[in-house]
């Protein structure tokens, strides 16, 4: 994988959410917002209720509402692992519980 992409897999707790190659992900972390690119440093962040947005290579962008879980990053791979999680695309209306 070139390094101006990394891989991606975001999971709540039921159900795969998303799975692809990115070339920017927005976490909310607890911390505040936090934006990785790909050959960011290593992190392990708590994630709090809020919006996860992916870009993929394509300029696509895939958003999902989600509640708490935590995002690794290591070696241009992230997991981001939620509690709950919907597609705001699939279904704009519907809020994470």
């Amino acid at each position: 994988m070139a390094g101006s992409q990394m891989k991606v897999n975001i999971v709540a707790s039921d159900r795969p959410l998303w799975s692809g190659v990115a070339k920017s992900v927005s976490i909310p972390a607890s911390e505040g917002g936090m934006g990785l690119l790909p050959d960011h440093e290593p992190i392990l962040t708590v994630i709090d209720k809020g919006t996860v947005s992916a870009i993929d290579v394509g300029g696509n962008r895939h958003s999902f509402e989600v509640t708490d879980g935590f995002a690794s990053f290591d070696s241009n791979k992230l997991t981001i692992a939620v509690e709950t999680g919907v597609d705001t695309k699939k279904d704009p209306t519907q809020a994470a519980e």
